[in-house]
């Protein structure tokens, strides 16, 4: 499957966390991704409020500075939609949902996650649901 043009694209926390945080890491290539246009990472109000949480958690040892130099390396480059339907499909991880239902309402061509629980439903959702890993090997076109 070719990626379309204007990628829509959830990442769930995770993924965004790694993405920033660790410049050397195996997905720091998706700030890069979405700098460059290639996609529309899609956020939520809810998306957005656990993004910011997270980062303040003591244990990545952030100031407010930092964190807020961070979210402007991500925010700026996301479309905000308002959820307006609930995904049919649910996570059994109600912590999850909000990707889902971010998902949905925003008409995404995939979720990205390392989440267990989100990649147990792929498939059964109109978007697609995978590892950054097998994103990026999509689509480049890597047969994997």
């Amino acid at each position: 499957m070719k990626a379309p043009r204007h990628l829509r694209v959830v990442f769930d926390t995770n993924t965004v966390l790694s993405a920033l945080l660790f410049s050397q890491g195996k997905i720091a290539w998706l700030r890069a991704f979405w700098r460059e246009g290639r996609s529309i990472p899609l956020i939520s109000s809810a998306t957005a409020s656990e993004l910011t949480r997270v980062l303040a958690y003591p244990k990545f040892g952030l100031s407010t500075d930092d964190c807020i130099e961070l979210l402007s390396d991500y925010l700026p480059f996301c479309q905000t939609v308002i959820i307006a339907k609930a995904c049919p499909v649910n996570c059994r991880d109600k912590n999850d949902q909000p990707f889902l239902n971010l998902a949905h309402s925003g008409r995404a061509h995939v979720l990205v996650t390392g989440d267990k629980d989100l990649l147990a439903l792929a498939g059964k959702t109109s978007f697609v649901i995978e590892s950054p890993e097998s994103f990026r090997q999509r689509i480049s076109g890597i047969k994997p």
